[in-house]
């Protein structure tokens, strides 16, 4: 992911300004503990403005509104105590070269600026930091101590300091060649080094782009350029340059990241691809030929990060749920094989009360001290031989052997319900396992509904971020019935068949069970693979339709695409009608039982996924 570097800040402060300043501060949201939302009422509309001080990708920009999620962060709280209400009269950089990025409010637009909010873009030292009229820090998102930092402490009631200006010389389109050459070429290193190192607002992403509209190799000596690829590069440099001082950029995926400078062919780039099932109503970023840019950088800049972040997040988020179901799977593995083992001891039993039978059948060959006596089967007539307790008499040894019948029947009956317990454990974590491995990137929400539900069922720490959520009634107590038309309808995948009747297929247990439970009509057709873990697929059909071998087919091989068997040619899978679905009492999420089932055979491979 590319962070945002003074082009871009640049960019975005000079659309911000012209797009909401000024504009009255009605509310603030704090998603994460990265980032802000702040919604501002032009004279027009209402706006949502986004700052993050993530340490990749600290940023600010316009942006859909945010989720709607309890906020529980105590930074936006105190914003919005203290500058709700006021006006944002200007966004801007605090320096020309320099990454931060101050927004200031005032009682009316025409009045004195009673707050500053600065947003500081540096990378893991980002923060966002409150300040009064008086200089003094109200609230930070990072509090930093004297022991943290003796250079820059940041504490509330601070006086506020800007960053220690940076030292390298400011870029200029004024500069002549000569001496930008001279300045880049005293000490022989790789130019892309001397590029970044020798004047400020110069980013890594910046000198890729450069040296790629210079058509160099970065990694190139100094020394070693031709003075045609000097006069390339310095060509390069000046566009750049007149795009800060015009404030004109032209936004485009580039390589690795992207670039608001035009490269000198100006060949059509890429647009951000979008989620799976996302509109795109807007059109391509540059078009061969053309320089006028369609897409404003504060639009680039929201589907940008907000595709890498949710990028990072959702793999951060798959790789913490699935080494944790890893983990517990492990555990109740080695459970399952120690109840399996001590259970197996248990089958010897009858064993220790036909040694018994035989001993008491025989008191009379016992001798004392005798260690074993071999005595014949009852049932066999083969030779048994016995071992005893020197100790004991005949009697008191049949007598042991008749305790340890009755305790290893005792254990049998004590370790089969606990065995039974731990196996519909392992069934359900391997249901959210495969759940989990069939999530692709776009689909983060419905991950993090699966954070919830292992939250809930304790075996995921439970966070503010992630706690499941349940509404209340006026009384205190949980309130089922009152749930909004957005909770009842869930994101699942949806498919049509042939004749039109729409498939919908849950991507986790909190899906599976709406869908079965609380979606399911009586004319619908529920299906699962058979005995495999996956999701629960319903056929929806009006009422007095009839579903063909067609409809039913394609349904089936949703079901076994959607299932921990979706490599396979055929896969079993059972249908039957909604009412015959039960939730066990005590069942976990997504676990059911079903009755006057039929059998269907899926074809995953044969199913093209669009």
């Amino acid at each position: 992911m590319q962070p945002a570097d003074l082009t871009t800040l640049v960019a975005l402060t000079h659309e911000l300004n012209i797009a909401c300043v000024p504009a009255r501060l009605e509310q603030v949201h704090q998603s994460d503990r990265h980032t802000i939302h702040l919604q501002l009422r032009t004279l027009e509309k209402k706006q949502w403005l986004l700052l993050s001080w993530h340490p990749q990708a600290a940023r600010l920009h316009l942006s859909a509104p945010p989720s709607k999620q309890p906020d529980t962060f105590t930074f936006s709280q105190q914003i919005l105590h203290q500058v709700a209400g006021f006006a944002l009269v200007s966004v801007k950089l605090t320096s020309p070269w320099e990454r931060v990025i101050d927004l200031q409010f005032a009682k009316r637009p025409d009045d004195e600026v009673q707050w500053h909010l600065y947003l500081e873009v540096m990378g893991k030292y980002s923060n966002a930091i409150l300040v009064n009229a008086n200089g003094e820090i109200v609230t930070a998102a990072h509090q930093v101590s004297q022991k943290q930092s003796r250079v820059r402490p940041i504490q509330t009631g601070d006086r506020y300091e800007l960053p220690p200006a940076l030292l390298e010389a400011i870029p200029s389109l004024s500069e002549s060649f000569d001496s930008w050459r001279d300045r880049l070429i005293l000490i022989p290193k790789e130019i892309k080094r001397n590029l970044l190192s020798n004047y400020r607002g110069v980013s890594s992403s910046l000198v890729r782009s450069l040296i790629a509209i210079a058509d160099l190799d970065g990694d190139k000596n100094v020394a070693d350029l031709t003075r045609s690829e000097w006069e390339a590069l310095y060509q390069a440099w000046l566009m750049w340059l007149t795009s800060i001082e015009q404030k004109q950029f032209y936004p485009h995926l580039e390589g690795k990241g992207y670039s608001l400078t035009p490269s000198l062919s100006h060949d059509r780039s890429p647009s951000i691809p979008l989620n799976k099932g996302e509109e795109d109503k807007s059109p391509p970023l540059l078009r061969g030929g053309d320089l006028k840019p369609l897409l404003s950088v504060n639009e680039f800049c929201d589907r940008y990060y907000s595709q890498q972040t949710g990028q990072v997040a959702f793999q951060q988020l798959h790789q913490q749920i699935s080494q944790a179901i890893q983990n517990q799977l492990t555990k109740l593995t080695i459970k399952e094989n120690e109840f399996l083992d001590r259970l197996k001891l248990s089958t010897q039993a009858d064993d220790f009360k036909d040694k018994a039978d035989l001993l008491m059948a025989h008191l009379h060959l016992w001798e004392i001290g005798m260690k074993e006596i071999k005595l014949t089967d009852f049932h066999s007539e083969a030779p048994v031989i016995i071992p005893l307790d020197p100790t004991l008499n005949a009697a008191q040894n049949a007598q042991s052997f008749y305790k340890k019948h009755q305790k290893q029947k005792r254990a049998a009956l004590a370790i089969a319900p606990l065995l039974e317990s731990v196996q519909q454990e392992i069934t359900y974590l391997e249901q959210v396992s495969t759940a989990v491995s069939l999530l692709e990137q776009s689909e983060l929400p419905a991950l993090r509904e699966i954070r919830a539900e292992l939250a809930q069922q304790s075996y995921l720490k439970v966070t503010a971020e992630y706690a499941p959520r349940t509404k209340t009634n006026n009384k205190g107590g949980k309130n089922k019935s009152n749930r909004t038309k957005q909770e009842e309808i869930p994101d699942c995948h949806r498919f049509t068949t042939p004749n039109g009747f729409e498939v919908w297929v849950g991507r986790n247990n909190y899906q599976n069970d709406l869908i079965s439970f609380r979606i399911a009509g009586e004319y619908d057709l529920w299906l699962h693979a058979q005995e495999i873990s996956g999701s629960h697929v319903l056929l929806r059909l009006p009422a007095g339709a009839i579903a063909d071998e067609q409809d039913l087919q394609v349904a089936a091989n949703y079901a076994a695409y959607y299932s921990r068997a979706r490599q396979s040619d055929q896969v079993p899978v059972v249908c039957t009608i909604p009412k015959y679905v039960f939730k066990p009492k005590g069942a976990k999420p997504g676990m059911v039982v079903y009755t006057h089932e039929k059998i269907l055979w899926g074809q995953p491979t044969n199913l093209r996924m669009g």
